[in-house]
């Protein structure tokens, strides 16, 4: 056999070699493929997505309440200012709570427990009606059914004294059952559900110490 042959052959031979190899390195490819993508780095937050914060936008914890650049979202800014910790939605799940423990304990006549939460003009004005009925021999057999609306409805602060104020008006539905000293039912009934609206205003000076907040006057 010729010489040149034999080199085309062994040559032959040595590229179907390296082509086999090359294709269990590599595989075989049919058709258009996508780019592969490179996997994100995972985050260190899992489960909790990123976002940007934009320096100088608007309080979601103020504008949820009340309208932005309003007289009350400016006033709930500042009690911010003053005090960073304080928080209005933690504020309007305090004051759920404080209404139904006041509202109670003044329809039962109960008031020596609420006394570090109002102000000296609401316990006087609630002990006058709590005096009046006993005085006429009544009581009062209340059921809390719960709150179905409540809004933040006016926010006030005076930079001079720090004093701050927060109207929240509440729609509650309860039982309310009237007795007289003979114990005979005079007014309301079990199954008879009473419909009330209340605007209440709290009270704080943001830089105290106090973290609590008073009620300091009522009304519908």
């Amino acid at each position: 056999m010729n010489s040149p042959i034999i080199q085309l052959l062994v040559l032959a031979g040595i590229a179907v070699f390296l082509i086999l190899r090359l294709r269990g390195v590599l595989g075989t490819r049919e058709g258009f493929e996508k780019p592969p993508v490179a996997r994100p780095e995972p985050s260190s937050r899992i489960g909790k997505p990123e976002f940007d914060v934009i320096e100088g936008g608007p309080d979601l914890d103020i504008t949820d309440h009340v309208n932005e650049g309003s007289v009350s979202a400016k006033a709930l800014a500042s009690m911010k200012r003053v005090d960073p910790s304080f928080n209005v939605s933690e504020f309007l799940g305090g004051a759920r709570g404080a209404y139904e423990m006041i509202l109670m304990a003044f329809e039962k006549g109960d008031l020596d427990e609420i006394v570090p939460f109002i102000s000296e003009d609401v316990y006087e004005a609630f002990a006058s009606v709590v005096d009046e009925r006993q005085r006429q021999g009544l009581t009062i057999d209340a059921k809390f059914i719960g709150i179905s609306d409540m809004k933040l409805v006016a926010a006030e602060f005076d930079d001079a004294t720090n004093e701050a104020e927060v109207s929240v008006q509440f729609k509650s539905e309860m039982t309310s059952i009237v007795r007289d000293s003979a114990g005979d039912i005079i007014e309301g009934s079990e199954k008879e559900i009473k419909r009330q609206k209340d605007t209440w205003t709290f009270a704080r000076k943001m830089d105290a110490g106090d973290p609590n907040w008073r009620l300091v006057a009522t009304g519908d």
